[in-house]
């Protein structure tokens, strides 16, 4: 009894602690800096200068797929293996490891969506002192140097990247703790030691002076943070690279950061770190650790971009240095610092932005297309009470004249945290209430978290157990932490065999009382553990044969990735999944989408959900939002305006709000705020056809959909640095208001030859310029770029599903030469059809000598719509004598009305299907 009372003393101490902290920003405290992180303390008092590595040129071996060669570590004479591949799609991929390592080191798996194809290098020079690789072409060379090791990666005369330098590589090897080695461990040693004379007298050498070398440092075999102890049974084992970036001094990503577009200087400060953690409360403008972790880097200058990939799920370090090179040069180096695994990094040479997004695409895969419904407006707080709640916020929607698509509900939904289940008190028929939200053509999202309440009455618990499925801690029993329920376990999602059983869980006869208008939610996923080291895993814990330290940034990955599979097999393989997840890495674009955590209702916090997607739109995951509104504290109803106004315009648009915060449904400010919240949310769902557009593009291509200035304008350097600002794919630029009491913004207007229409009052502006614009609590500044046609559904109901068959009208946007160009997607807006059937439509919409037609993007493709096109807007046009539609049924006039004031010309009722080849005529 004792027992009991002591742990739910406990429980209760965490959960004071953390309803304690919303009341205040992070506690830095509970989170390490580099000086309290034993291994990135350790790198970093490591020095530019020479390197203590030599590549072994007569080790030298040339395949058709990559080259080897060793690298020996003059102070230790250890021996490293390097790799070097030559990829398909102009990149280069390089991996280190211990040639003969005392135990195999981590090799992240899954992330690669396939085994990278790679093309024939071959030397084309070689010295004693360095060889010349050729990379395809005349121009493209690798440059592998001996002494000091360092490679060099060249177009011409010009180095684009160096790596080692500045002679940073470090790579500490396994070895076994000197005081607990035994006589039959090194009689053992001895004896692998003669039956290997083969492999080289230099890992005698090693054998030799390793004692000599090797010498203990504070935190190699254990360390300690706050009352955490930390044991490394295979001691120290991190690894370090530097990579300088001649000519380069922006460079972007290494989400997630609560900080501005481009990366800082860190020397003098702390690292970007990256390393998946539960943070209360984010503090702005800070390299500290945030919910997710994807290592790629880009860096952009006039003339190109590049990017690296680090493939590395264990903590890691990047320090960024921005200075003058030699010739006084701008250079750009930059440090990884990894605590285990291998040196495995990715160098995508571009040479322009898109090319990056590709040659990443082609690694890690592209953003899963979402269903069409998921990009309108979620409605959510922590929590909605019961059934009657969920159905009187429903009813208010409608009787406020607001659509929305999904409804949310959040832990207090179950059973006292048993995810899978539902209060029976609050929720006791989860199917009317789902069925009422089907009648309207609504969905629900619970959440559903992979810690799992320690309960023998439980069915997941119990199943898990009796799996085998859990973490195990470092002495093998299961590994039991603090969350939500209380004492929890969290399941090994590592193994392909539990990810497996959780998918299964999903079907509709395991999962009670769902139904296929239910998604998920997976938070706390880091895994955020309350009673554990910077509220998250011991790093010992154990996947399989790996430690936690090995694996933790991959968690949340792998949770998002199972619960997807769940909703694709209970559906049969046919409808597309959606999960949001707090927890990422490289690859989770995969699997859904992810928000930016628990926010803040400040202005910095609106302020800095820009720069956040759009570096998480960078590395590949489009599908971004943050919590409208902010999720801790309460909002004005100014802020949450101005909040809904820019939320509008981002990927993935979400209100939601913590439990203890006053109510904020978007009627409860007053008749005037809940008619400008009613107008934000109606202008996403008349664009949706334009967002449903960017995402099927997005997993096709690895573009962005929210995207900076100077991805489309690379050589335009004024928009290297703007981050308050963004593209919605090329043709829509958005400016929110993100500043208290604002009485105009100044956007920059990008493009010697562009000309931009503001999209309210189809203004016309040209381009290369920074506009003044008056606003007032309605305004949100948005721009069509000229030369683009935008298709839109002005006819707005109370959700997208209700939208399906309705009318089209286009907005065509002329250039200075009178020209424009745009596409229309359609599908189902929900199953894989568009892929396995190849059921969809896809048009190019083209104006040019006086004519805008529609023609068949994809012929060999088909899907039957009702939908039509209502009306045409052209913007910056001239009146006509007259205007004639043509399509296979012949010639017929055409209604229009030309105002001189705004140059727009409107096209009345066309009634042309959107499925069929149509041309108008303007005469």
């Amino acid at each position: 009894m004792a027992s009991f009372i002591e742990r739910m003393c406990l429980y209760l101490v965490l959960v004071l602690s953390v309803f304690l902290s919303i009341t205040q920003a992070v506690d830095r405290s509970n989170f390490k800096t580099c000086d309290q992180s034993a291994f990135c303390s350790r790198q970093r008092a490591m020095k530019p200068g020479q390197s203590s590595y030599t590549a072994l040129l007569e080790t030298l071996e040339l395949s058709d797929s990559h080259l080897t060669v060793q690298l020996l570590n003059n102070n230790n004479k250890v021996l490293l293996l390097l790799e070097l591949y030559r990829l398909q799609g102009n990149m280069t991929r390089v991996k280190i490891n211990e040639l003969k390592p005392i135990k195999p080191r981590y090799e992240v798996p899954d992330v690669l969506i396939t085994d990278p194809p790679t093309e024939l290098m071959s030397v084309v020079a070689q010295d004693e002192h360095r060889v010349v690789l050729s990379l395809g072409g005349e121009d493209w060379r690798l440059i592998l140097s001996a002494q000091p090791f360092r490679l060099d990666i060249m177009e011409g005369p010009q180095v684009l990247l160096s790596l080692n330098s500045r002679g940073l590589l470090a790579f500490e090897q396994l070895r076994i703790r000197k005081d607990t080695k035994s006589q039959t461990d090194t009689e053992e040693a001895g004896e692998k030691e003669d039956t290997e004379k083969h492999d080289k007298e230099k890992v005698s050498e090693r054998e030799e002076e390793e004692a000599e070398e090797e010498v203990d440092q504070p935190g190699m075999w254990e360390e300690t943070f706050k009352t955490h102890a930390d044991t490394k049974p295979n001691g120290p084992s991190s690894i370090s690279l530097d990579f300088s970036l001649p000519g380069v001094e922006h460079v972007y990503g290494i989400p997630e950061h609560a900080d501005g577009l481009r990366l800082k200087n860190t020397d003098g400060g702390d690292p970007y770190r990256l390393y998946n953690l539960d943070v209360f409360q984010y503090e702005l403008f800070n390299p500290m650790a945030l919910y997710g972790a994807v290592p790629v880097l880009l860096s952009h200058n006039t003339h190109r971009t590049m990017g690296l990939f680090w493939l590395n799920a264990a903590e890691t370090w990047v320090d960024v240095s921005s200075g003058q090179g030699s010739s006084e040069v701008p250079q750009t180096d930059v440090r990884w610092i990894s605590e285990s695994g291998i040196i495995d990094v990715f160098i995508m040479l571009g040479p322009r932005p898109n090319d990056v997004f590709t040659q990443y695409a082609s690694l890690t895969g592209t953003q899963a297309f979402p269903p069409l419904s998921s990009l309108a407006y979620h409605q959510c707080r922590w929590n909605y009470n019961d059934q009657e709640d969920v159905s009187a916020v429903d009813q208010g929607f409608d009787e406020h004249d607001i659509p929305y698509d999904f409804i949310w509900l959040d832990i207090e939904h179950t059973d006292g945290k048993r995810y899978f289940t539902w209060d029976n008190n609050k929720f006791p028929q989860p199917k009317d209430m789902l069925q009422g939200l089907l009648d309207k053509r609504r969905k629900m999202v619970t959440i559903v978290d992979p810690h799992i309440k320690v309960d023998s009455s439980y069915k997941i618990h119990t199943e898990i157990r009796s799996r085998g499925y859990y973490i195990k801690n470092k002495d093998g029993g299961d590994y039991e932490g603090w969350c939500w329920p209380g004492n929890a376990g969290y399941p090994d999602f590592t193994n392909p065999e539990m990810r497996k059983w959780w998918a299964s869980m999903f079907a509709y006869d395991q999962y009670e009382g769902s139904m296929e208008n239910l998604y998920t939610w997976n938070d706390m996923n880091e895994p955020s553990v309350f009673n554990g080291p910077e509220v998250t895993m011991h790093k010992d814990a154990l996947h399989g044969p790996w430690e936690h330290r090995d694996i933790h940034n991959l968690y949340g990955f792998y949770v998002q990735m199972a619960t997807a599979e769940g909703q694709i097999q209970r559906s049969g393989g046919l409808e597309r999944p959606f999960v949001l997840t707090r927890a990422f890495f490289a690859g989770s674009q995969r699997y859904g989408a992810v928000w930016t955590g628990d926010n803040a209702a400040e202005w910095g916090h609106l302020k800095m959900s820009i720069p956040m997607c759009l570096s998480l739109g960078l590395v590949g995951i489009s599908f971004c939002g943050a919590d409208v509104g902010g999720f801790f504290k309460t909002p004005s109803a100014e802020l949450l305006v101005r909040w809904y106004q820019a939320g509008a315009y981002q990927p993935f648009f979400r209100a939601h709000a913590h439990l203890d915060t006053p109510r904020r449904e978007p009627w409860l400010f007053g008749p005037d705020n809940t008619a400008l919240i009613r107008e934000a949310v109606r202008q996403r769902y008349t664009l949706l056809p334009y967002w449903y557009l960017q995402f099927y593009h997005a997993q096709r291509t690895g573009q962005p959909v929210m995207r900076p200035l100077w991805v489309e304008y690379p050589e335009d350097i004024a928009t290297f640095s703007i981050d308050d600002e963004f593209l919605i794919g090329r043709d829509l630029l958005v400016h929110p208001v993100t500043d208290e009491r604002s009485s105009g913004v100044t956007a920059y207007l990008p493009g010697n030859r562009e000309v931009w229409y503001d999209v309210h009052t189809f203004q016309r502006h040209d381009g290369a310029q920074n506009l003044s614009i008056p606003v007032t609590m309605s305004s949100i500044p948005v721009f069509q770029r000229g030369g683009s046609i935008i298709c839109r559904k002005n006819r707005v109901r109370r959700s997208s599903s209700c939208m399906e068959d309705d009318p089209y009208t286009l907005y065509v946007a002329l250039d200075s030469q009178g020209n424009a160009e745009g596409e229309l997607y359609i599908d189902d807006g929900h199953t894989f059809k568009h892929k396995t059937d190849k059921q969809f439509i896809h048009r190019r919409l083209s104006f040019t000598a006086n004519s805008l037609s529609s023609s068949d993007l994809s012929p060999d493709s088909q899907f039957p719509t009702a939908s039509w096109v209502e009306q045409v807007n052209i913007l910056g046009a001239q009146k006509p004598d007259a205007v004639t539609l043509t399509t296979d049924g012949g010639e017929s006039s055409v209604e229009f009305e030309f105002d001189p004031d705004t140059a727009v010309l409107t096209l009345r009722k066309p009634g042309v299907n959107t499925g069929v080849n149509w041309t108008l005529h303007l005469r």
